[in-house]
Formats: C-alpha cells, sequence, structure tokens
C-alpha cells in the first residue's frame, strides 16, 4: 500500500468515527456534523487525484556498512576521529551515487566501469590537490611556442592511408619492454615517472634489455625545484638534451617519492647510464592516427586530465572525460593501443600502483582526444 492510500483511508476512517459522535451529540452539535461531512467528501475527491508517495530504502544504513568495510580495506586512518569520519563517509556517499550514475550510462560491456577505489573518500577537489597536478595546464602552456612542438593535422584521405600503414593491434608489453607499473604514492612526480617509464622501453628496444632507471635523480635534480610538487614531461626532456644530463640506474639512485638534494655529481662519475638524443612534444588532437603510427616506434609519455579516474576500475573510457588543454593535470605513457577492439582504445601505462585499474593500466577510447589524451605527447630517443 501506497503511503498517500493509507493517509487516505486512515483519514476516512477517523472521520466517519467522528460522524458517529456527532449523531449522538446534541443539536449544538449539528452544524458540526455538516462541516465534517464536508470534510470527507472533499478528502475522498483528493484521495482520486494524489500521486502515490513511494518511500525508497534509506541508502544511509548500507552506505554505511559499505564504508566500514572501505575502512578495514583500504587501512583507513580516521576510524576514531569522529569530525573527519563525518566529513569522509560524506565524500564517500558521493562516490557512491556518482559511480551509479557513471555505471548507468555504459554502452556496452567493453565500457568503462566504476567503484570503490582508494581515493573513493576524498572530495573531488581533494583529488585534484593530493593525487594530481592542477597547474599542469600553465606549465605545458610554455611548450606550444617552442622549436620542438608541432601542431599535427591530417584530413580524412590521409588518414585512411596511414592507417592502412599499420598494424591494427599494437602492445608493447608482448615484447617485453615494458617495466612494471610503480606507484607515486603522496609524491606528484608522474611527470618523472612516466618520462622514465619511457626512456626505460626505449633503451630496451635498442638493447634488448630492460632496465630501471632513476626516477628520483629527476625529483632531486630537475631545476626550478619541481621535485614531487610537480613537473612536466617536456620541461624535463629539455633539461635533459640540453644538458645532456646522464640518467642513471634506479639501483644507483633509489626512490625515496620525497624532493631531497641532489646527489647526481657525488654518484656520476662512478656509475653508467643513458642520455635522451631526441625528443618530440607535439599536439595530435586533429591527427590521432599519426600518433597510433607514432605509437609502433615506441611508447609515448603524454599529459592527460584524469579528474574522471577517480572511481575508475576497468574497461574503455568513451565518454565523460574532458578534453581540453586546460584541463590536464596527469602524465602517463602510452604502451599501445587496439583497433581491432569493439572499443578501439588506447593502451595507458599509469603510476598509481598496481591495484589501481585493471592492474594498474587504463583505456581510453581513441578519436575524440578524450581526457585531452592527444594534447601535449613526448616520444624520444636514447644512447
Amino acid at each position: 500500500m501506497s503511503l498517500s492510500t493509507y493517509l487516505c483511508r486512515l483519514t476516512y476512517l477517523t472521520t466517519r468515527t467522528h460522524i458517529a459522535n456527532a449523531h449522538s451529540a446534541s443539536s449544538r452539535a449539528r452544524d458540526m456534523e455538516w462541516r465534517t461531512v464536508a470534510v470527507i467528501v472533499l478528502v475522498v475527491s483528493l484521495c482520486f487525484f494524489i500521486v502515490p508517495i513511494k518511500v525508497g530504502p534509506d541508502k544511509t544504513v548500507e552506505d554505511a556498512k559499505l564504508f566500514a568495510d572501505y575502512i578495514a580495506r583500504y587501512n583507513k586512518t580516521y576510524r576514531n576521529d569522529s569530525t573527519e569520519y563525518k566529513e569522509r563517509f560524506d565524500n564517500f556517499q558521493k562516490s557512491l551515487r556518482h559511480i551509479e550514475r557513471l555505471n548507468g550510462l555504459r554502452s556496452s560491456q567493453e565500457s568503462a566501469y566504476y567503484g570503490l577505489t582508494e581515493f573513493s573518500d576524498l572530495s573531488e577537489d581533494e583529488f585534484l590537490q593530493q593525487t594530481l597536478l592542477p597547474d599542469l595546464s600553465l606549465r605545458g602552456q610554455k611548450h606550444t611556442t617552442a622549436s620542438y612542438y608541432h601542431q599535427h593535422s591530417v584530413n580524412s584521405v590521409d588518414r585512411m592511408k596511414r592507417m592502412i600503414g599499420i598494424p591494427s593491434k599494437f602492445d608493447w608489453r608482448d615484447r617485453g619492454v615494458v617495466g612494471p607499473v610503480v606507484n607515486q604514492e603522496s609524491c606528484g612526480a608522474c611527470w618523472a615517472f612516466s618520462t622514465i617509464g619511457v626512456a626505460e622501453s626505449m633503451y630496451a628496444i635498442r638493447n634488448g634489455t630492460l632496465y630501471s632507471f632513476s626516477v628520483q635523480e629527476m625529483i632531486d635534480c630537475m631545476p626550478g625545484n619541481y621535485g614531487c610538487q610537480g613537473g612536466d614531461i617536456c620541461s624535463l626532456l629539455s633539461w635533459l638534451l640540453a644538458s645532456k644530463t646522464k640518467i642513471i640506474s634506479e639501483n644507483d639512485y633509489p626512490l625515496t617519492r620525497r624532493t631531497d638534494l641532489c646527489r647526481l655529481s657525488k654518484i656520476t662519475a662512478k656509475t653508467s647510464g643513458i642520455k635522451i638524443t631526441d625528443f618530440t612534444c607535439d599536439s595530435f588532437i586533429d591527427a590521432e592516427t599519426e600518433l597510433l603510427t607514432l605509437l609502433t616506434h615506441g611508447p609515448v609519455a603524454a599529459a592527460v586530465n584524469a579528474i574522471s579516474w577517480q572511481n575508475y576500475l576497468g574497461g574503455v573510457i568513451q565518454y565523460h572525460c574532458d578534453g581540453s588543454f586546460n584541463s590536464l593535470n596527469h602524465a602517463i605513457q602510452i604502451v599501445g593501443y587496439d583497433m581491432r577492439a569493439s572499443i578501439p582504445h588506447y593502451i595507458i601505462k599509469n603510476s598509481w600502483g598496481s591495484s589501481f585499474g585493471d592492474k594498474g593500466y587504463i583505456y581510453i577510447a581513441v578519436g575524440k582526444n578524450l581526457c585531452g589524451i592527444a594534447n601535449q605527447v613526448s616520444s624520444l630517443d636514447v644512447i
């Protein structure tokens, strides 16, 4: 029984009781009886026109149970802090509703799907400030007038010719030249992780052996005090090429995930390493087929907008990921593509650990500059 129906019946029965009492009252109460009858007629009439009110289940209790499991799973530390607990629970509930909306928009089984991640108790602004680089687009803007920057454009005829000339699927992981997924944690050095990851792959393609090179060297030694507070791919590559700085192995300069004093002068003389011999920092917004061609040369590093990845679990991102240059806030590696798939997509290696996404990987549909993936792309060569 709906709430409106119940109220109507209750009002009707109550009013009947009033009538019965009114009949047994004195004549002075007869005027009240007529007023009561009028009320009955009005209530019964309204009952025919009222839209039933459906009272949905209270999700707060269910959400609280999910939140308790979430706290245990991700070992969150605010269980006994009532103020922070409430704030995190509010963020968690917003994430749950957002997850429901996004999953409700999936167009196929291959579409991106969303669920709880270690970031689900953060507000969107906290996620941006703590995990991403809010000023990355400003850092990247200066490169659009540099001599090494190119804006690619391909018309539809050239696009078809280029598509015929490249494999329909290309994944550098299958060739054993892509290193393991790493976790940057609270260090905002995605720009260094992505660049060095590509350098490792290019060295392996050239020499047949996959080595781990030092991300920490980039964090500590890149001029401008970028460190864990943020930098950008093109600035790093420009410095490495111009200064002829040697990138040494991770064993010789281990990862600490914090910004320390540069120790390169104390280490370089004793160690070998690799150097950047050439690089690009280009836009492929209107030429993603050229980007696919570039990927057959080797993995690339790219700036992206990752704000919508907060609750990503897997599948191909097709919608709801702004591609504008001003929205860029993260750096990743593109290690391949699959044009055979029902949703053609890029294969993205992220730096948030192997427990995020699909074992650390994300998939983005080809062709619409989704998440800004074609705005600023860098390839490189090493020796």
